[in-house]
C-alpha cells in the first residue's frame, strides 16, 4: 500500500485555519477574558496543537494584539453597509443608520470594546484605538454615501468626511453610549430617533 505524503496546505487552506484560530481566540477572550484565557485552551477549541498555534503566535500577548484590532474592524456578511444607492437622499441615509446603530449596540461589539478598555493598562494602544477601530468602516461608508448623493445634487457640503463623522455622531452616539450601560431602546424608539436624526442632517446639509 502507497501513503501519499500530504504536502504543504494550500493558501486558501491556510486562510481558513487562521481565521478558525482568530475565531477560536476571540470566542475564548469574550468567554474567559484575558487573564482567563490560556493558549492550550485557544489550541483545542480551534482545533490545532500547541506547536501549531505558537507558530504562529509567540504568546498570548502576541494574539490578543492581533485578533481583537481584528474583531473590532470587522464587517460580517450581515452587518455590511453594502446596499443600492438610489436617488432618495432620505430613505439611503434611514437604510444605512439602521445599520450602523445594529453595529454599535450590538452586544458581542460591546463585549470586544469593553475588553481592550479593560486590558488597556497592558495594551495601551486599546485604550485610544477601540473606538477607532470599530468607527473605521462606518466613517468610510458614510463618507461614500454623502459623496454620491453630493454628486446628485440631494445634498450640499464643504468636508464631505466632515460631514460623515456629524451624520454618524448624530444617529449612533445616544443608542451606542446606551447600549454601553446595557439600556437598549425599542425597535420604535430607535426608528423614531433615526428618522428624526437623518431630517435634522437634510435640513442643515439642504442645496441652498
Amino acid at each position: 500500500m502507497v501513503t501519499t505524503r500530504r504536502g504543504r496546505p494550500t493558501q486558501a487552506e491556510a486562510e481558513a485555519l487562521n481565521l478558525r484560530v482568530r475565531q477560536a481566540a476571540v470566542d475564548a477572550f469574550l468567554e474567559s477574558g484575558y487573564a482567563g484565557t490560556s493558549m492550550d485552551a485557544i489550541a483545542r477549541a480551534a482545533g490545532i496543537t500547541r506547536k501549531t498555534l505558537y507558530a504562529r503566535y509567540p504568546d498570548k500577548h502576541a494574539l490578543f494584539v492581533d485578533v481583537i484590532p481584528w474583531a473590532l474592524t470587522r464587517v460580517g456578511d450581515d452587518d455590511s453597509f453594502e446596499f443600492s444607492r438610489t436617488d432618495d437622499a432620505e430613505a439611503d441615509l434611514v437604510a444605512f443608520g439602521r445599520q450602523a446603530i445594529k453595529r454599535v449596540t450590538n452586544p458581542q461589539n460591546l463585549q470586544l470594546k469593553h475588553i481592550a478598555m479593560l486590558e488597556s493598562a497592558q495594551f495601551p494602544e486599546f485604550s485610544v484605538a477601540a473606538d477607532s477601530m470599530m468607527w473605521a468602516a462606518r466613517q468610510r461608508a458614510a463618507t461614500d454615501l454623502l459623496r454620491h448623493h453630493e454628486a446628485n445634487g440631494n445634498i450640499a457640503v464643504d468636508d464631505v468626511e466632515l460631514a460623515a463623522e456629524h451624520f454618524l455622531a448624530l444617529i449612533e452616539s445616544m443608542p451606542g453610549r446606551l447600549a454601553e450601560f446595557g439600556i437598549f431602546r425599542s425597535k420604535r424608539q430607535e426608528e423614531r430617533h433615526l428618522r428624526e436624526a437623518v431630517r435634522l442632517f437634510l435640513r442643515g446639509t439642504e442645496p441652498r
